[in-house]
């Protein structure tokens, strides 16, 4: 039975919103091809696909940044100009971005009244500003932000939420695009978003709803339209949990299979040890193991020091105290070339800025870290470069399948394929993943999952440090749980559900400080 939502769709009303049959091509791609979006006033409508098929072309389509090549939008009844982020604006289109782009040290009423100022005849009327500001967040948004707080004081939920409150101040708004808003908040900030978007709906108000996270689009939204290839592959009226099955086949197109692969590891012997690891106010005294052909998860906020902990084993910061041995070797702290020496291989949370040179080619990128097993004399044979990336492009099924095309030009699941091609391709043996799947699309996670439990399975120790519970709760043999810089408890996979972890991770939960 389809859970119940919060507020109901709107049923048989018009539609606000329509894009029919567009079409549009760059050199090479056809991105969209007669691709069709129709949402209702009121209605929290799910959009999704894979990466690639479409639906940022299509938000761009509809926020004037590109002129299709074919078809129509329609908004309100009327036909709106193609190409113009003015019309379109006017039209009462609005878009809440992933990226929040807001000025640190702006306040909060500043902000939201940035570019619609309100002014009288002796200049900026600050206090009306502040006032309407916080009168706006609290009456739509159900939030009590003073407007005189500064943006860089904000924690990053009340800034969704200022951003939010920046694009609806005028009170035109008719339809607007949440794309990825949930990516950087917590499981509470994520309700609380839920319940603005809600509040929104009941004001009649059209919503795209734009997400990776099928969980997200089951809960929330009322009707689902997918793209795949950049065409229609289905529309669901209705949508709860039990749905996910059926996006996901919509979406790649072929079975899948179990999203997260179910296999018993035979631990081996204990490979990255961590003893008293302290780098306050971050961690402190953090005790674990990873053994060979094991799987461990480290759960935790953000802020709870789970990033800090992993750039320590990676050497990308140099903790205060406490031992990080591999193989039984103790490692020199603050060192991302020892780490290396030793065997690790890490695939970094912010793979665009921090994993990939993106000018460069795939094959460039899969041999950066083991030059020079392709290299004599100091001078790259590329032959043999070519030929070592095209068996991890072969072995990864990376695409485009070109060993010569740049990695910018990658989605963003097969850029992380690059980049655990690249920690293959130096034999390491103790693979650190941090977010291994954040911004990929279902059937890139699930190849992606199949290839971590491959790593598993032939005798790598892999720690993986994410953010989603239910990539956790699917993949690891244990998990542990950071809280405030210590480890409270770990969890063996058969012990883990989410409710707990998500309870654990909040504080939520009063067991601490031992394994169940």
């Amino acid at each position: 039975m389809t859970e119940a939502k919060a507020i109901e769709p709107p049923g048989d009303a018009p539609d606000i919103l329509s894009l029919d049959g567009i079409a549009k091509a760059f050199p090479g791609v056809q991105a969209l091809d007669g691709a069709t979006l129709r949402v209702k006033a009121g209605e929290i409508h799910g959009l999704i696909g894979e990466n690639g098929a479409g639906k940022s072309t299509l938000i761009k389509i509809l926020a004037g940044l590109y002129t299709p090549d074919a078809g129509s939008l329609t908004i309100g009844g009327g036909r709106v100009a193609a190409g113009s982020p003015d019309a379109v604006h006017a039209a009462g289109v609005r878009f809440i971005h992933q990226e929040l782009n807001l000025v640190p040290h702006f306040t909060v009423a500043e902000t939201i009244f940035l570019g619609q100022e309100l002014a009288g005849p002796l200049g900026l009327r600050t206090g009306a500003m502040r006032r309407a500001a916080e009168r706006f967040l609290k009456d739509t948004l159900d939030a009590d932000i003073a407007g005189h707080r500064l943006v860089s004081d904000l924690g990053i939920a009340e800034r969704k939420l200022v951003q939010i409150a920046r694009a609806l101040i005028d009170g035109k708004a008719r339809v607007v695009v949440f794309d990825e808003p949930t990516a950087p908040l917590t499981h509470a900030e994520i309700d609380h978003l839920f319940k603005a978007i809600e509040a929104l709906g009941r004001r009649g108000i059209a919503m795209i709803y734009v997400s990776h996270y099928l969980a997200e689009i089951t809960r929330i939204c009322h009707r689902v339209t997918v793209l795949r290839n950049g065409r229609n592959a289905g529309l669901l009226e209705r949508v709860g949990p039990e749905d996910t099955g059926r996006l996901i086949s919509l979406m790649v197109g072929r079975d899948i299979g179990h999203l997260y692969p179910r296999h018993d590891h035979t631990a081996g012997a204990p490979w990255l040890r961590v003893e008293k690891l302290s780098l306050a106010p971050h961690y402190l005294d953090v005790d674990f193991e990873v053994r060979r052909g094991e799987i461990v998860g480290l759960a935790g906020l953000v802020g709870s020091g789970r990033e800090e902990l992993v750039d320590s084993i990676a050497g990308l910061l140099a903790p205060a105290r406490g031992r990080i041995g591999i193989g039984g070797k103790q490692l020199r702290p603050g060192s991302t070339a020892a780490a290396a020496r030793r065997g690790l291989a890490l695939v970094p949370r912010d793979r665009r800025n921090d994993g990939l040179v993106l000018a460069q080619s795939v094959a460039d990128n899969i041999n950066l870290a083991s030059l020079d097993a392709v290299s004599t004399a100091g001078f790259v044979r590329r032959d043999a470069a070519a030929r070592r990336a095209g068996e991890s492009i072969e072995a990864l099924d990376i695409r485009p399948r070109a060993a010569a095309t740049a990695a910018r030009l990658l989605s963003g699941g097969n850029q992380q394929k690059v980049v655990l091609a690249r920690g293959l391709a130096t034999g390491a043996d103790l693979f650190v993943l941090d977010e291994p799947t954040i911004g990929v699309d279902i059937g890139a996670k699930a190849e992606i999952y199949a290839l971590i439990e491959r790593l598993a399975r032939d005798g790598a120790a892999v720690l993986i440090s994410s953010s989603d519970p239910t990539e956790l709760i699917g993949l690891a043999d244990r998990i542990l749980v950071l809280l405030r810089g210590r480890i409270v408890v770990e969890l063996t996979r058969d012990a883990a559900d989410l409710d707990r972890l998500v309870a654990l991770t909040t504080g939520g939960d009063a067991t601490e400080g031992q394994a169940a």
